[in-house]
This record gives C-alpha cells, structure tokens and sequence, in this order.
C-alpha cells in the first residue's frame, strides 16, 4: 500500500515540507540527521566559511562516500575474472 505522509525536515536551519512513502520515514529523518551532523562539525571547524561553501563541502562528502561504496560494490572485475576462468577451462576440457 502506498500510504503517503507528510512530514517537515529541518536541515541548514531550513524547514522543508515533503510527502513521503510511510515506510520512509525513519530512513528520511536519518538522512536529514546525518546532514545536520555533518553541517554542524564543519560549522565547528571552518567558523568563518560562508554557509554555502559549507554545504557544498557536506555534498561533496557525501557524494564521495557514495562513490566509494558504489566502486567496493562493483562486481563486474570478478565477474569478468569469473567468465575468463570458465572459458580456459571449456577449452581445457575440449583439448582432452
């Protein structure tokens, strides 16, 4: 069932007003969490950055952790490894 909600975010001292899948929820809240966290130990660190440099460094963060999930779950090397090694051994078996 597609039981929709709405709820209110605040993140950068923002309010944002979505309407989101139920089962969402918790992972919405913990994602604006996460920024809100990440915002603040920047604000902490660079004290005299302007706020959007701020958030583009909190993007880019993120994003780049993204990627490095995305390449530590990319199969295809193994896959391609995989294929290779079934091909030597189809032409081992096909020499006897």
């Amino acid at each position: 069932m597609n039981d929709k909600i709405k709820i209110n975010l605040q993140i950068a001292d923002s309010n944002y007003p979505l309407t989101i899948n139920r089962e969402e929820e918790e992972m919405v809240r913990e994602a604006a969490k996460q920024v809100n966290i990440r915002l603040n130990a920047y604000r902490g660190y660079y004290k005299n950055l302007e706020p959007e440099k701020i958030i583009a460094m909190v993007a880019y963060q993120f994003s780049l952790e993204k990627l490095q999930l995305k390449q530590r779950n990319d199969t295809s090397p193994f896959t391609e490894k995989v294929q290779e090694l079934n091909e030597l051994l189809e032409n081992y078996f096909k020499e006897e």
